[in-house]
């Protein structure tokens, strides 16, 4: 008996074994417990700030392996890109790490950080414009893996600053800050005019478009869709970028330098750009005071003895002192610049409206404002696509409490009663934390508003009704011209590897 018990379990045994086996060969997708899985970070996650989790408990590992053919189909590293923005007011770098295995590629995390004064703030200190940079550059040092950094290329675009420091100057301190990247730092610097350079306004508003409508999903999606226009206001310059679309089939975009032909993600777009120079915040501030000051000259307000000149861009009560204002034939002036004794909000908007040249010669209609060429926003762009404006347009309306979506009314509203003065201020911004300081801080609230009302509905020709949408950020990266401008350094063009001698 006992030898049948053993030759009963033996064949058991066999018979077990041989289901095991044929269990195994009928599903070759289980992976052994004991072997190691990458998860691709573009299957784990589609948050691309919260960091790969370091353990995986069943359900994840339910969630996330995939066949082991589709794990080893790319291996490549993450690529870093560092652009720094050189701007009128400040320098900013930005640091893209990249999953270079997805079409296009996939932007996983960004990392920013921004100082004043800008380049532009030095003039002849060449060499002290450059080292300016030495914290965003310690910041590229700490994100980017030692082992990675010969190969994470670094640019340096500078705009309307510089643009309009002049291109002798200009030129000392971008050959500056080459010298210092070059032998300073581990990174590839970009070569010629892509690598550190003044940027045109054209590649600033196109590059901007890029990154929105890369951001929102619009373009690199593997299908046609509508996209966004985009309004940039920087310190010295703005820029609008849109794609127009005509109803009648002969019709198309005259020639010109406004038009720009795009190929991105297999489609091609043909977009309307142009870059307004001396139309940024901090310029249009200067063309307002000069028409203040032009016109205190000739009525005889401004003598020796006397430089106070009331202008209606400051509420009631509002006093600025020793304000340089510079105009037309050079000649400057420093002034004291008071508040009316009643708001004169309209006032202010007439003299931002005046700046814009709005009656001069159209030699191809239609134009939006100083003679530039510009397909109507009203005919050949659709109600029901986005208009973006961001940069000083969301500075000058967040920390007043604006929604991520207003009309242009509402914009004009809220610039009527900032220039109301204090006593409004208290009744509807005390709600809103640190709006009031803040509007006791900076003095130029109501002029910065009512300027960018008639940039928008004057210059732009965008009826007050139309809805707005603004932004710092999308899918927690910033907007701006800097991630449309890195996506290009991806394809390795224009830039190789720094090889360290040992």
């Amino acid at each position: 008996m006992s030898f049948v018990r053993t030759y009963r379990f033996l064949i058991g045994a066999v018979a077990l074994i041989m289901v095991i086996l044929l269990i195994r060969t009928s599903n070759p997708h289980i992976v052994q417990t004991t072997q190691k899985v990458d998860f691709p970070t573009d299957v784990v996650s589609q948050d691309t700030t919260a960091p790969a989790p370091s353990s995986y408990d069943n359900e994840d590992l339910k969630l996330s392996v995939i066949p082991e053919k589709e794990q080893s189909s790319c291996n490549k590293k993450h690529q870093y890109v560092i652009m720094i923005d050189a701007g009128s007011t400040g320098s900013r770098v930005h640091i893209y790490e990249f999953d270079v295995c997805t079409s296009p590629p996939t932007l996983i995390h960004e990392t920013f950080k921004m100082l004043e004064p800008g380049l532009s703030s030095y003039g002849s200190d060449a060499i002290g414009a450059a080292k300016s940079l030495d914290l965003l550059l310690d910041l590229a040092m700490e994100t980017v893996p030692a082992d990675q950094r010969g190969c994470s290329p670094v640019a340096v675009k500078a705009t309307a600053g510089l643009r309009l420091l002049g291109e002798e100057m200009s030129g000392k301190i971008l050959d500056e800050v080459r010298n210092h990247l070059e032998n300073d730092y581990p990174f590839p610097v970009v070569e010629s005019e892509d690598g550190v350079a003044v940027m045109g306004g054209d590649e600033e508003g196109i590059y901007a478009w890029i990154t929105t409508n890369f951001l929102l999903g619009n373009i690199g999606a593997g299908e046609r869709l509508p996209t966004a226009a985009v309004f940039d206001l920087g310190g010295g310059s703005t820029q609008i970028v849109f794609e127009p679309t005509f109803k009648n089939p002969n019709e198309k975009m005259v020639d010109g330098e406004h038009k720009y032909e795009l190929d991105f993600g297999g489609e091609k777009y043909t977009l309307y750009q142009f870059s307004h120079l001396g139309y940024g915040l901090k310029e249009g501030r200067k063309k307002i005071n000069s028409l203040l000051v032009e016109n205190a000259l000739k009525n005889g307000d401004i003598t020796s003895s006397n430089s106070k000149v009331t202008s209606p861009c400051l509420p009631p009560g509002v006093t600025v002192e020793d304000v340089k204002v510079t105009l037309d034939d050079e000649s400057s002036y420093t002034v004291t610049f008071t508040g009316p004794s009643t708001p004169a909000g309209p006032q202010c908007r007439y003299l931002a409206d005046k700046i814009l040249n709005k009656d001069a010669k159209c030699e191809v209609p239609p134009c939006s404002f100083n003679g530039v060429h510009q397909p109507s926003l009203v005919r050949t762009f659709k109600e029901s696509n986005d208009l973006y404006i961001f940069s000083y347009f969301y500075d000058r309306t967040s920390p007043l409490g604006m929604p991520l979506s207003f009309t242009l009314q509402e914009l004009n509203d809220l610039a009527r009663m900032v220039c109301n003065g204090e006593e409004v201020w208290k009744s509807v911004f005390s709600g809103i934390e640190g709006s009031v300081s803040e509007l006791k801080k900076e003095p130029n609230w109501c002029l910065d508003l009512s300027f960018q009302v008639s940039l928008l509905h004057t210059g732009y020709d965008i009826p007050s009704q139309r809805e707005l949408r603004t932004a710092k950020t999308i899918a927690n990266n910033e907007l701006g011209w800097c991630l449309g401008a890195s996506l290009p350094l991806l394809e390795g063009t224009n830039w190789s590897c720094k090889v360290t001698e040992l």
